[in-house]
């Protein structure tokens, strides 16, 4: 899942940042407003997840909250701010944001936050996400294979092996290309090496394999890669 945080305290922004990729989130931090509506304004970017901060340059979260829902935008929004009255509160829920955090926080009550706006949305699978024999559980970041005769595989995921899997589940039998998926799995101004995408893959195939699943993602030379559910796996 990909998260937009927009945080202008470096030390906080790092935290978060830190935090979340741990939990094999995809983040882009930017520290003003007026950048945050570049980036939400991009058609290529699919975010899954936002966190702004009240006070911002530029543009406040408040007025991205605002801009967003104006467009009809459903995007799950969480506040931070040290504005803990209950005015304030209410302000940030009547502009548009999910839900509210007051400064300072725990990171655990933060990614207890998340969770349950991914509950509470119906654009985000929040426990398993299910296509055809595969199961791809978020809490635990496994994959599980159905086998044809009935027994199931068990594959524990890195955290890129899982969003590179998440990526292709939520697309099958779609060809993919390498940029695609750098612009989905890679945070914006990361420069990865050029082989960066072949490399995760061959790391990716060779533990399905292990389990017998090596056939789930197929090369299709001159174009990208493909999640085929076309065939069973060996």
């Amino acid at each position: 899942m990909r998260v937009l945080l927009v945080e202008d305290e470096p030390d906080l922004g790092a935290a978060i940042k830190r935090t979340l990729n741990q939990e094999a989130y995809v983040v882009d931090w930017v520290l003003d407003g007026i950048e945050a509506w570049n980036y939400l304004e991009a058609q290529w970017m699919q975010y899954t997840l936002a966190i702004f901060d009240w006070l911002l340059p530029g543009l406040s979260g408040l007025e991205l909250c605002k801009r967003l829902r104006h467009q009809g935008d459903p995007l799950p929004i969480l506040m931070l701010t040290a504005k803990d009255r209950m005015e304030d509160k209410v302000a940030g829920l009547d502009a548009g944001a999910d839900d509210y955090l007051v400064k300072p926080f725990g990171m655990a009550e933060l990614l207890a936050r998340l969770r349950a706006l991914q509950r509470r949305s119906p654009q985000i699978q929040p426990q398993q996400l299910q296509v055809g024999n595969l199961t791809l559980d978020y809490g635990t970041r496994t994959l599980y294979c159905q086998k044809p005769m009935g027994e199931q595989q068990v594959i524990s995921l890195t955290n890129k092996e899982f969003q590179l899997l998440e990526y292709f589940l939520k697309r099958p039998n779609q060809i993919v290309t390498r940029d695609q998926i750098i612009d989905q799995l890679w945070e914006v101004g990361a420069e990865p090496i050029s082989n960066v995408v072949a490399a995760q893959m061959r790391l990716l195939r060779r533990k399905l394999a292990e389990k017998d699943c090596d056939r789930l993602i197929e090369t299709v030379y001159g174009f990208g890669y493909r999640l085929s559910l076309n065939h069973e796996s060996k």
